[in-house]
């Protein structure tokens, strides 16, 4: 392991069928007002908002409803919850739902007691809530398993006027104090979001794995954590109730991204930065954004990075290796992941999700850059995207 670090990590976790009990249990200690945050509403058709709603009132809770969270949440609806939360001065602010209420919610709890534009010192300048500011504290209850947002500090908001689709990982005070991950509530979701949710997952910790080469203990446990997801997925789209799958799935996705498996390296967040703001041309599902420009970026990156590459083709793809160099093996690795991407039916290029040629150069002026085994500069996200663009008409 290199460097040195901290972890921590303050999330309760409530694991299982027994949502009704361990939600109470975890209400119990926070205050009297509770901000109930949640999505479009499917949570009222399939039952859990009653589950929901029957804990809170049992536990003498205040209850304010804040719905209507979209995927990609705005910076418009944000202002919107940090200006009832602030207005009804709530004790915890209750997400229910996936990644983006989660989100969403970690924002609203930044923003409610912050005495300027939440926007610009948050997401823009990427600064921290000051030591003495208030802060609401966060609770979810899981519905979709993807983005990890459950046990770790990340919060990504849209400005759709400027195209902007920023994320800002926030310090403890803004990780979820408990979360309850119940697989059957991810039952009811669609194919399509169940599918996001598992390559948002897979690419969460690839951008952790494909750094360095040094015998790091992080990336054995990412070796793993793949292996698991890309069984468990198998399953999962061809039998969606497959408890075993699913709760795999839903727990995999938790330890993708509590920061544990980026402890001692270097990462490589370019996919993501990509991703993002594809979603703020195309509002794409953000998994699928991921899946679309994934192969695509990492064929760009090989060269530099081939030890690991072919590290990745041989354990988690088990691919043999005999007779074959780095470079053949590391190749072969990036097909069977392009290859999984098509079997499970994620995105596998960005013309699907409705990126033209003449948004290319605006997406890439408005990326974030960074890298891992290359620093990518605009010039090379213009590539990998035509790169991912064409790859749909060589593949007809």
């Amino acid at each position: 392991m290199l460097g040195n670090f901290i972890y921590y990590n303050p999330t309760k976790l409530y694991f299982g069928t027994e949502v009704d009990k361990n939600l109470k249990d975890a209400l119990e200690n926070y205050g009297k007002k509770v901000l109930l945050v949640y999505g479009g509403g499917s949570i009222k058709s399939n039952g859990i908002y009653d589950t929901v709603i029957k804990a809170l009132k049992e536990t003498g809770k205040e209850v304010v409803e804040l719905s209507g969270v979209m995927p990609n949440p705005t910076l418009e609806k944000l202002n919107e919850g940090i200006l009832l939360a602030r207005n009804e001065d709530v004790d915890l602010i209750l997400a229910v739902g996936g990644g983006s209420t989660i989100d969403y919610s970690k924002g609203v709890a930044a923003g409610a007691f912050f005495d300027g534009d939440a926007w610009t010192n948050f997401w823009l300048q990427q600064k921290e809530p000051a030591p003495d500011q208030k802060i609401i504290p966060v609770g979810s209850v899981l519905t979709l398993a993807g983005t990890g947002s459950e046990m770790n500090g990340g919060s990504v908001i849209t400005d759709e006027k400027n195209k902007l689709k920023v994320g800002k990982v926030f310090g403890e005070r803004l990780i979820p104090k408990f979360s309850v991950l119940n697989p059957e509530y991810t039952f009811s979701l669609p194919q399509n979001q169940m599918v996001a949710g598992i390559y948002d997952i897979m690419s969460h910790i690839m951008e952790q794995y494909f750094s360095g080469d040094d015998d790091s203990t992080s990336d054995y446990i990412s070796e793993g954590l793949m292996r698991s997801l890309i069984a468990s997925s198998r399953v999962a789209v061809k039998d969606p109730k497959n408890y075993e799958a699913r709760s795999n799935i839903m727990w995999i996705a938790t330890w993708a991204l509590n920061t544990l498996i980026g402890k001692g390296k270097k990462q490589d967040w370019m996919v993501h930065m990509i991703a993002h703001t594809i979603g703020a041309f195309t509002h794409a599902t953000h998994g699928m954004a991921l899946s679309a420009i994934s192969a695509a970026y990492y064929r760009f990156i090989l060269k530099y990075g081939e030890h690991r590459f072919a590290r990745f083709a041989r354990v988690v793809w088990e691919i043999p290796s005999e007779g074959k160099t780095d470079s053949q093996l590391a190749s072969e690795g990036i097909d069977a992941l392009e290859n999984w991407i098509k079997e499970i039916g994620a995105a596998s290029d960005i013309e699907v999700l409705g990126v033209t040629d003449n948004m290319l150069e605006e997406i890439a002026a408005t990326t974030f850059l960074g890298g891992g085994y290359k620093e990518i500069t605009k010039e090379d996200i213009v590539a990998i995207l035509k790169d991912s663009l064409k790859r749909n008409k060589n593949n007809l």
